[in-house]
């Protein structure tokens, strides 16, 4: 029990990364049309603060996935192991979540084209770092990195 609740709270704690890092690009003005809040908000229906509830409820799923995973064995490092999972996670976010927000596969009917895959690999990949990272700092691993 204690290992999935650790792994709730590294996955909140890349979330937080995450999200300070998406509006971060909001604020540059940088793929206005990438809006990931929004458009989880618009797939429930809802306003802003449920596809925030929704993009952190996302993170702590990541985090009990990850936990899962970190205590089956797996080779490699924490931080490697988190980019996998965040790149994993990228690649059903391109092909099932952007089709269904009407972004298209990749989300290259949006205006900002090939820039959304590569943009969203990139955060993915330092979310999945990040939770690696925290995960393994929560529960004494000594292989974070």
């Amino acid at each position: 029990m204690k290992t999935y609740i650790t792994g709730i709270i590294a996955g909140l704690i890349a979330t937080a990364v995450l999200s300070v890092l998406m509006l971060l690009k909001g604020m540059m003005g940088m793929m206005p049309d990438l809006n990931v809040i929004q458009m989880l908000a618009g797939m429930m229906g809802r306003g802003a603060l449920m596809g925030w509830i929704a993009h952190f409820t996302i993170g702590a799923i990541y985090g009990l996935v990850f936990a899962q995973i970190a205590g089956g064995g797996t080779t490699g490092t924490a931080v490697a192991r988190g980019v996998v999972l965040g790149v994993v996670g990228w690649l059903a976010m391109m092909i099932v979540l952007m089709p269904m927000a009407g972004g298209g596969v990749f989300g290259l009917a949006m205006p900002s084209g090939v820039m959304v895959p590569i943009a969203t690999l990139m955060l993915h990949g330092i979310f999945g770092a990040v939770l690696g990272f925290s995960y393994a700092k929560l529960t004494g691993d000594t292989t974070a990195s």
